[in-house]
């Protein structure tokens, strides 16, 4: 069997990802921001439905009794959780550039072991952390412009009718020309309207200039507070290049109670859909209870930037040795 060693990426791309990686901390820095490292290995995640941790044994025993240590810990999806942490302990504005880990994930736009670039700015309203990731993808991606949407506005043009008002049934149909009558009736509302976004929508997004789509349906907050104008939608915004999701922002959640509420949803959720049970994120939460100031904050796919800065077809292309060469 021949084995090729040799990294996926040429030498410029990697020197492209090198000067970026600059590029982004001269950004952070100028406007003031910390930057910030924290644990990629720990014994909590952030619960969510669509995103498989990888688990591993507890490193804090002894080696003997390591691979049949409960309970399990697991590689950081995101680094998101212990950033609040900070962020509630009095945090300046703070970013971070951080390995992350998501079980599954493996094509042209995912790997399982990936970059993220995440940031969050005490004070900030959902438009000023618009403003701030729309300055981001300008000077990274050297646009001159960078487009506003909202999710009505992305549906009612690009898939003919409002997310917000449309009946069940009639999405219903729409889904069903998608995937067929059969697939669509066991689909939830959120999973038809998401079908429709990936199929519909975002093929079309951000291809002129970078493109930032926001107010989502509140079904689909995560951790973004609710708008207090329209209690329809989130304060959540999304940024998208040549169609590709690049980056998910919030205006934060602030309510400790809100917060669990929405990860025992998620860990019911996980036991309707056959997924293996998760601890709820419990420093997290006893952080959000002492108090998270009103904030902003954006989680960037770094090798996905590369990717679009670089002009390539695959994020494989921008890192050394993506999973199948590891």
């Amino acid at each position: 069997m021949s084995i090729d060693p040799s990294p996926s990426a040429t030498w410029s791309k990697l020197e492209s990802r090198a000067k970026l990686l600059r590029q982004v901390r001269a950004f952070f820095d100028d406007r003031g921001f910390l930057e910030v490292e924290t644990p990629l290995l720990a014994p909590e995640v952030v619960l969510d439905t669509h995103i498989e941790p990888i688990a591993t044994a507890n490193p804090t025993g002894d080696a003997r009794d390591a691979m049949n240590s409960s309970p399990a810990w697991f590689l950081q999806s995101s680094p998101e959780a212990h950033m609040k942490r900070l962020l509630a302990a009095g945090a300046p504005p703070i970013y971070q550039i951080s390995r992350c880990f998501r079980r599954g994930e493996l094509g042209p736009m995912h790997n399982p072991e990936f970059t993220m670039l995440e940031w969050y700015r005490p004070g900030d309203t959902m438009e000023q952390g618009i403003a701030l990731l729309a300055d981001l993808a300008a000077e990274m991606l050297g646009a001159a412009d960078v487009y506003r949407t909202s999710y009505s506005d992305a549906f009612l043009h690009h898939a003919g009718f409002d997310p917000l008002e449309i009946d069940d049934p009639s999405l219903g149909e729409v889904a069903a020309e998608i995937v067929g009558a059969e697939a669509s009736r066991t689909m939830s509302r959120d999973d038809q309207l998401n079908l429709v976004l990936v199929e519909r929508v975002e093929p079309h997004l951000g291809h002129e200039a970078p493109e930032i789509v926001f107010h989502y349906p509140a079904s689909q907050a995560a951790l973004a507070r609710l708008s207090t104008v329209d209690r329809r939608v989130a304060e959540r915004f999304e940024l998208y290049c040549q169609g590709i999701e690049v980056a998910n922002g919030y205006c934060e959640l602030l309510d400790p109670r809100e917060l669990r509420e929405r990860m025992q949803r998620e860990a019911t959720r996980r036991v309707e859909s056959g997924l293996p049970t998760l601890p709820l994120p419990e420093k997290l939460l006893a952080a959000m209870q002492r108090g998270l100031p009103p904030c902003s904050g954006v989680a960037l796919g770094f090798d996905r930037l590369v990717m679009l800065a670089a002009g390539v077809a695959s994020i494989g292309e921008v890192l050394a040795f993506p999973a199948e060469r590891a």
